[in-house]
């Protein structure tokens, strides 16, 4: 689909092209490529190259046009309806009067840029201040993002402090994942802004906006780090707790055998059918369970002693 906006003290979207509109492509067909080649001569090459869901963020020039692939956050429902987060390319381009941007992926970045300008009253951007824009709202949704990992790493912690449930450590080995989706895409990103900062050097552009994005995703980056790092060592620390529960279950099945061994082995040698000097004796096997209940007593007392219990 192809969208026309231009601004009018705020956002909208017009059904003919204007010098200086935003042409917004999401998951474009064959024949709006074909029209984006043709009329506006977008190099195709390029726009290709956003397709692929693992493209690396990069900035490259070609015949006037600045073309930059960023890798913007996403959120989807796993087969079992719970949250899942990656993030995908999104292709900028930009010559002269015409500015376009093509998404082969849905994502909530643009459509927010939209209704956050609009209802900030923002001023027009134009140019390499609306890449920046773009970047800008990318990393406040990496923050958001972000934030909701932090309430779903909360909660699996407080389910697992009830009990270790295998569902639940899954899920934060799933949230270490996205994490690692983030943490690469924003390093991407950032390499991206460096080289886009050079350019920025004979071009003019609001200086502000370009703090405000700087600031934003290396807050979006640290957090992911941080987040990463609670994470791993959570994980670490759930580990050595089980670890330390299955060896206190393997100290006490242990003791239990060895307790266990005193009376078996005793009925084992008077229950042999050998001649013991007790087979007539009324009071045998009665003696037999006494001697068997001391000495297991006995044996409790000294893992006592020695705190193997």
């Amino acid at each position: 689909m192809i969208a026309y906006w231009t601004y009018d003290s705020r956002y909208i979207q017009v059904d003919e092209w204007q010098p200086n509109a935003w042409i917004r492509v999401d998951n474009p067909t064959a024949d709006e490529l074909s029209m984006l080649e043709t009329r506006w001569e977008v190099p195709l090459n390029f726009v290709h190259d956003a397709e692929d869901a693992d493209e690396r963020p990069r900035l490259d020039q070609e015949d006037g046009w600045l073309a930059v692939i960023v890798r913007v956050p996403i959120r989807c429902d796993d087969v079992d309806g719970g949250p899942e987060f990656h993030t995908r390319p999104l292709a900028i381009m930009m010559r002269g009067d015409v500015f376009v941007t093509v998404s082969f992926f849905d994502n909530e970045v643009l459509a927010d840029f939209v209704q956050w300008s609009n209802r900030r009253r923002q001023p027009e951007r134009r140019g390499y201040d609306m890449v920046l824009s773009i970047l800008l709202s990318s990393s406040v949704w990496y923050l958001k993002y972000l934030k909701q990992m932090d309430i779903m790493m909360q909660s699996a912690e407080d389910r697992l402090d009830e009990s270790m449930d295998n569902e639940e450590l899954q899920r934060m080995l799933g949230l270490g994942k996205f994490l690692i989706y983030f943490i690469t895409s924003l390093r991407g990103n950032e390499v991206v802004l460096m080289r886009l900062k050079k350019l920025l050097r004979s071009a003019a552009c609001d200086e502000d906006l370009l703090d405000d994005v700087d600031i934003e995703m290396q807050q979006a980056y640290d957090t992911a780090n941080i987040y990463s790092q609670i994470l791993d060592r959570q994980q670490s620390s759930y580990a050595s707790i089980i670890g330390n529960n299955m060896n206190v279950i393997m100290r006490t099945l242990t003791v239990i055998t060895i307790i266990l061994m005193v009376p078996t082995g005793i009925a084992g040698f008077y229950g042999m059918n050998v001649p013991n000097g007790m087979e007539t004796w009324t009071w045998g096997f009665a003696f037999s369970i006494l001697i068997s209940a001391i000495l297991s007593v006995l044996i409790y007392v000294y893992l006592k002693r020695k705190r193997l219990i």
